[in-house]
């Protein structure tokens, strides 16, 4: 569901209810003009018009399911691409924004990479497929964030998922989907004002970063409103 069509279904809703509304305002200004005798009358009609009007449905919203396709750049009909998480892209917290070439460091230099949310423990997948050339860390004097780096000789492609506990090893062929390791959480280090991600990093054929939504594109799968 986008957010224009959300926001139509609400604004549906607030008008029923506003019509419902103006309907016993007028009723109760009626039975204000008559006066008090006939009070009790009116009274008998104000509460038999409440049971009678309709009453706004607040069916609850279907959840949205987002896919994400990865570009197929060798032409076998096969998708070379995979988000790690399957998740949204990282929004802002107080860390920043997940997304690439976003501000780091006081505008001293951008984010080479694209952040995937990630559920603590969670099964981070491979991008693409390759080989396991290494298993580093993210950050010197801290062994508990790791990264898994995999190069596609073909298609010279090469990618890095960081903040996993990997469980390939270097060496390792792996194909694009297959388990690589579990999300570690990033709360420890930084708190609960960062948001928990995968971290992923893509390289062309010229050795140079770039983004990945070049070649992975979310799309809705399903969406809409009702019961069940």
């Amino acid at each position: 569901m986008t957010i224009a069509t959300h926001f139509r279904a609400r604004l549906t809703q607030i008008a029923a209810v506003t019509a419902f509304l103006a309907a016993m305002t007028g009723v109760l200004a009626e039975a204000a003009e008559q006066g008090r005798e006939q009070g009790a009358i009116l009274a008998d009609k104000v509460a038999t018009a409440v049971a009678n009007a309709p009453l706004p449905a607040f069916a609850p919203a279907r959840p949205v399911i987002v896919r994400w396709d990865g570009k197929d750049v060798d032409g076998d009909g096969a998708d070379d691409f995979l988000n790690p998480t399957g998740k949204d892209i990282r929004t802002e917290d107080a860390f920043g924004y997940g997304r690439f070439g976003a501000s780091r460091d006081g505008g001293t230099r951008q984010h080479q990479g694209v952040d995937f949310i990630a559920n603590a423990g969670q099964v981070v997948k491979a991008p693409i497929s390759g080989y396991v050339t290494k298993i580093g860390f993210a950050y010197s004097g801290d062994d508990t964030l790791r990264f898994v780096e995999i190069r596609n000789p073909a298609l010279r492609y090469e990618a890095r998922v960081f903040y996993v506990d990997p469980t390939v090893s270097v060496g390792e062929t792996v194909h694009i989907g297959d388990k690589v390791g579990t999300m570690h959480t990033l709360q420890d280090k930084y708190g609960t004002s960062m948001t928990n991600h995968v971290h992923l990093e893509l390289s062309g054929r010229d050795g140079v970063k770039f983004d990945a939504t070049e070649v992975l594109t979310a799309r809705v799968v399903k969406a809409g409103r009702g019961l069940g």
